[in-house]
């Protein structure tokens, strides 16, 4: 048996997770329909489920049971069917959908009202998961009724949990509002603050690079890196969203959550152990060790961009402010650089780029490390110059995998450089379903694991660090640098790089 017919068999052999009700807050909106029933069908399908598993949607609309089962069945339907879905199957299974739309039930009640939770405490009993799917306006008022109506005391050897997705506040005082709210009503281990970019593979495999292999761990320091760049890129402009974007911007949708999140993971010290709150703690700290930076420094290390008309994949895409919901004015940005530096021993001196934004010229998300050149190259007499740095690639998404730059020897009788790159492909490896990214967070969800979700100290600490960003921008005469869409950015963010004889890997 080869190795990759043994990486095929050794699959996942998880327990099912405990039978409990799943109260999903917003049960006929978008974030239900296109991520937590696929995530729940697939979790269905692989048989990680228990028998006494319930779903009760809770929403104002004026439908009952069978109009939400028909109304998530229809939409997973389409989702199947359409090829740009990560959730995309070549059909859906009846008998697993059958098993999942029959253990649905639906309560209407607004978000608000008293009424809805004297309701609830009616029904619910035992182990429950409150699931917040609704617009953030609401996360406070419904953990607070929860706990006025004593829905949120578990029960003896049971569990009341409560997941908040982002975003958790829109800057640090909102954030700090919010943690202060929910914190009088729940415990922190009832809380789930949810990031879905932790869910995806690679991310969580990042660990696993670095700390399962000792061949990285040694060099992954500020003697031997040069620079890190964090990268993530739609081709998707703003679409139909405005009304929540043109508010929120690049920086507040991506930074201080998604990105943040994926800088901790390479930048954190080795856990003691992979207990939840070992991890947890060690990412603490890295976000805690993020530079505050002073209004001059912010200004110089950040750049703003907003896209303009153009094409993608020749498809003409309208500027950003032709969109929908959109301020013919506006001064919102779908772009950001930054430019930051973490203060701690490892860390020191190494800067770290961050860049995000819409309608650009691929969808990419990904970490490079680029390691130091050697201190004395033998090859600068040759006639391509100095051996090329090296460069560990960790891939996101959309072609999941690592590759490795290093330089080799070109055949014949002369010595001539050439660089090549050493590539691992999940999908050439594993044989794995599609999947949304939210299977594995609700799966932890349910059996109790706080590993992948955040603590509100974190929280806090993210929205420190980019703060001098936000007020900067709204108080100092800032920049906002147009690209058109399908660019790979604006020229700014070359520059912003180019000063420190740097460059941003090429998108494509």
């Amino acid at each position: 048996m080869d190795a990759r017919q043994q990486s095929d068999k050794a699959s996942s052999t998880s327990p099912k997770a405990p039978a409990c009700t799943m109260v999903i807050f917003g049960a006929r909106g978008d974030l239900n329909k296109r991520l937590l029933t696929p995530a729940l069908y697939n979790l269905a399908h692989d048989g990680l489920l228990a028998d006494g598993f319930r779903i009760l949607g809770v929403d104002h609309g004026d439908i009952d049971a069978e109009g939400l089962r028909t109304l998530l069945g229809d939409f997973l339907h389409d989702l199947a069917s359409d090829a740009q879905s990560e959730f995309g199957k070549a059909k859906i299974d009846a008998k697993t959908w059958s098993w999942l739309a029959g253990r649905m039930d639906y309560q209407r009640g607004g978000f608000e009202d008293d009424a809805t939770y004297a309701a609830l405490a009616k029904t619910l009993k035992g182990d429950v998961l409150f699931y917040l799917a609704t617009a953030p306006r609401f996360f406070g008022d419904i953990v607070e009724r929860l706990g006025k109506a004593g829905l949120l005391k578990e029960p003896a050897g049971g569990f009341r949990r409560v997941v908040i997705e982002k975003p958790f506040g829109d800057d640090l005082a909102s954030a700090r509002a919010l943690n202060r709210r929910i914190l009088k009503c729940a415990g922190e281990q009832q809380l789930y603050r949810i990031d879905h970019f932790l869910g995806k593979e690679t991310i969580r495999n990042i660990m696993v690079t670095r700390f399962g292999n000792g061949v990285f761990e040694p060099l992954w320091n500020r003697q031997h890196i040069d620079s890190v760049q964090i990268t993530a890129s739609e081709t998707v402009g703003v679409e139909d969203r405005g009304g929540y974007y043109d508010p929120t911007g690049a920086l507040r949708d991506m930074v201080p959550n998604h990105l943040f999140e994926v800088l901790a993971m390479v930048a954190m010290e080795p856990p003691n152990s992979f207990d939840a709150e070992a991890i947890r703690a060690e990412k603490g700290r890295a976000i805690e060790a993020i530079r505050v930076l002073t209004p001059t420094e912010a200004l110089a290390d950040s750049v703003r961009g907003q896209y303009g008309g153009g094409s993608i994949d020749g498809k003409a895409m309208p500027a950003y402010r032709a969109s929908p919901n959109v301020a013919r004015d506006s001064k919102t940005e779908t772009f950001v650089a930054l430019k930051l530096a973490i203060d701690n021993w490892r860390w020191s001196g190494v800067p770290f780029y961050l860049r995000t934004g819409k309608a650009m010229s691929a969808h990419v998300t990904e970490v490079a490390i680029q390691f130091k050149a050697a201190p004395k190259t033998l090859f600068q007499a040759l006639p391509k110059g100095a051996s090329t740095p090296n460069v560990l690639v960790l891939r996101v998404q959309p072609d999941q995998g690592i590759s490795l730059l290093f330089d080799v020897k070109q055949p014949g009788p002369d010595v001539a450089l050439q660089d090549v790159r050493m590539d691992f492909r999940y999908a050439d490896w594993f044989k794995a379903e599609p999947a949304t990214g939210y299977e594995t967070l609700l799966y932890d969800c349910f059996i109790g694991d706080q590993t992948l979700f955040k603590r509100g100290e974190d929280i806090e600490a993210a929205w420190t660090a980019v703060m001098p960003f936000l007020k900067v921008w709204e108080h100092e005469d800032s920049d906002l640098h147009r690209y058109a869409a399908g660019a790979d950015g604006p020229k700014a963010a070359d520059a912003l790089l180019a000063r420190d004889g740097r460059a941003w890997r090429p998108l494509a």
